[in-house]
């Protein structure tokens, strides 16, 4: 079966595409899970004369893949292209209600043939596989970068009708609704890398700014300009799908979490008293997710986890801290730890305002607690 599978991919890399045949930009809307947020991108190539309708699908992975968790947390997801019938890939996203678009591309039949070519190379099994990054190679900048391997300075991207001076964290909060655990996760994880500003030929590592900029970019025919889409139709017309922010969301969370524990700061506050219960609860919790944060940053390669300034308020030594609030007259003897604490957490809103990095904004109340509290275990008590 090996041997066959293999002989019919030398065999369609001698095909010859016909006068009738197109090559096209396929985008599919967002669906309903977290990893479905953005779309998606595919090539689809037509020939109805030799009955040829396949989709090149470079969004393909395997979550029983042998150790598929282990090294999606360490950065080393192994994706691959996947080629199959174009009826199945239609079908998949009917069956989910999400819309389909496709744009024509404008080419002749040498560069139809050249984008065959290159496409059935690529999804032969030994170069199948290849190192996904959500950023910078994925599904969307594959179709951007194989257009311009094929097409060289024929073709010229254009920025109408792109927002300009946009981060990659921007551009990818405009697609995730601020208030759902995946942006918070995603924001906690990513350091200020995503915070870059990005060129507009960067915008496409999301599908809506594939299709938005190839509808306005050319193609230079023998020195003359013509449009780079040729046609766009509308396969699958169904109403966006969005992510619904679950009742127990990330702001709502917090926000409970920050009244408990500035009730029990103000509280204590008036009795001069400490609730040893309450730092232990938030030192302990932000130690933790510190461990996790310079987990990301310093032992996965993972691109956009370096340079994590989210360790100003998930500070990793809380962790070990947390234990001493219980000793007797500690609470006392670590006031310069909480005045230093304190200080972290001033530097926040610098470097938010500054857009050094944006923070994730439903952790705000939560941030705010812990400003208040670090200030009040920092100061005189008997």
């Amino acid at each position: 079966m090996l041997f066959l599978f293999s002989h019919t991919f030398h065999l369609n890399s001698q095909v010859k595409l016909s006068e009738e045949s197109e090559i096209s930009i396929v985008t599919a809307g967002p669906g309903a899970e977290l990893y479905e947020a953005f779309g998606h991108s595919a090539i689809r190539v037509k020939d109805p004369v030799i009955k040829l309708d396949l989709i090149y699908n470079y969004g393909m992975f395997d979550f029983n893949a042998p150790n598929f968790y282990s090294n999606f947390t360490k950065g080393k997801l192994l994706y691959r292209l996947g080629r199959y019938k174009f009826e199945y890939f239609l079908r998949s996203y009917n069956r989910d209600k999400r819309w389909v678009k496709q744009q024509v591309l404008n080419l002749n039949q040498l560069e139809r043939q050249q984008f065959f070519i290159f496409l059935e190379n690529n999804a032969h099994p030994k170069n199948a596989n290849y190192f996904y990054d959500p950023y910078f190679n994925n599904c969307a900048t594959k179709l951007r970068d194989i257009t311009t391997s094929i097409l060289g300075n024929k073709v010229v991207f254009s920025d109408k009708n792109t927002p300009n001076n946009q981060s990659f964290r921007q551009l990818m909060d405009k697609e995730i609704p601020w208030n759902t655990w995946g942006s918070f996760g995603i924001n906690l994880a990513l350091g200020s890398k995503l915070d870059q500003k990005a060129e507009f030929k960067q915008y496409m590592y999301l599908p809506d700014y594939v299709y938005s900029i190839f509808k306005n970019s050319d193609l230079y025919i023998k020195n003359q300009k013509s449009a780079l889409i040729k046609r766009e139709d509308i396969l699958l017309n169904y109403k966006e799908k969005e992510l619904e922010i679950s009742t127990l969301n990330p702001f709502l969370i917090f926000s409970i979490i920050s009244l408990i524990g500035l009730f029990f700061t103000y509280k204590d506050f008036k009795n001069n008293n400490v609730t040893k219960w309450v730092d232990f609860t938030l030192l302990f919790s932000t130690g933790f997710i510190g461990i996790v944060v310079l987990f990301l940053w310093f032992f996965t390669d993972h691109s956009t986890t370096p340079n994590n300034f989210n360790f100003l308020w998930a500070f990793a030594p809380n962790l070990f801290v947390s234990f001493l609030v219980f000793k007797k007259n500690k609470t006392i003897k670590l006031k310069m730890y909480f005045k230093f604490l304190t200080l972290l957490m001033l530097t926040i809103p610098i470097l938010w305002f500054f857009e050094v990095q944006l923070f994730p904004i439903s952790i705000s109340p939560f941030l705010i607690l812990l400003l208040v509290r670090y200030l009040f275990l920092s100061k005189e008590l008997k």
